[in-house]
């Protein structure tokens, strides 16, 4: 990957405001849930080029949120279990 993953994060990633915790970090303009879109990625075969389509982001924001899962999985897997039940 021509772009690291901190450069990622930092660029697309952001906490939200008004939800403090890794679990409700968003995508920056954007504002969609990064455990939403790893819960989508997940359901599509983690495809990441279809979960940047139907959401309309670039492919970098959605590289950029599995760069932020990869460093905080446990709390996004239990943000997507909560969700789920």
């Amino acid at each position: 990957m021509a772009t690291s993953d901190q450069t990622l994060i930092k660029r697309y990633i952001e906490l939200n405001p008004n939800r403090p915790g890794v679990d409700e970090a968003r995508v920056v303009d954007y504002q969609v849930p990064v455990w939403a879109l790893v819960a989508y990625w997940s359901a599509v075969n983690r495809d990441i080029a279809r979960v940047a389509k139907d959401y309309g982001l670039p492919e970098d924001a959605v590289a950029a949120v599995l760069a932020f899962y990869r460093q905080h999985s446990a709390v996004i897997d239990a943000r997507i279990a909560t969700d789920a039940a």
